[in-house]
């Protein structure tokens, strides 16, 4: 599995979040509540759905899958100049990313997930970086289908910058 290596320009991200561990998963619970109110946000750029966590500085490193979290149930806008009621904002800053096309329901993700970490990644000549990791879902996504289609981006950088 070969990633796209692409350069993310900054994104202003609109939704809701909920702090969660591996173990105690809350997706479900999130995606409920953002999704009946998705409607009431302005200046959608387009029809992507953005699922995104935000970890803490080495989380990866001891991994423990009860340490905590934030998920993100968000869509893009163009700007803050309204915000509903209960949605947060997020800013992604700028970054390299390693692109991955997960295909097939998203109960198989985990798989997918697992390929890029256990084998892509400590192959390649990057390191996960300190920023969001997230997947787009966008007209492809077809959540339990198995020709479903998201992207899974992760923050790398170099090796060498250590």
């Amino acid at each position: 599995m070969q990633p796209i290596i692409k350069i993310l320009t900054e994104k202003k991200l609109l939704g809701h979040s909920i702090e969660m561990s591996f173990i105690e998963n809350k997706t479900f619970q999130l995606w409920s509540g953002f999704m009946p109110n998705r409607k009431e946000i302005k200046n959608v750029i387009n029809t992507n759905l953005y699922s995104l966590e935000v970890y803490t500085e080495n989380h990866f490193d001891n991994f423990d899958p009860n340490d905590c979290f934030e998920k993100w149930a968000a869509v893009e806008v163009s700007n803050y100049d309204s915000i509903p009621e209960g949605m947060k904002t997020l800013i992604v800053p700028d970054g390299l990313y390693a692109v991955f096309l997960h295909l097939g329901p998203a109960a198989d993700a985990h798989k997918t997930y697992h390929s890029i970490f256990a084998e892509w990644l400590p192959n390649s000549e990057y390191i996960v970086d300190n920023r969001p990791h997230f997947a787009v879902m966008n007209e492809k996504y077809k959540k339990d289908d198995p020709n479903s289609e998201e992207e899974i981006w992760i923050p790398i950088k170099s090796r060498n910058q250590l």
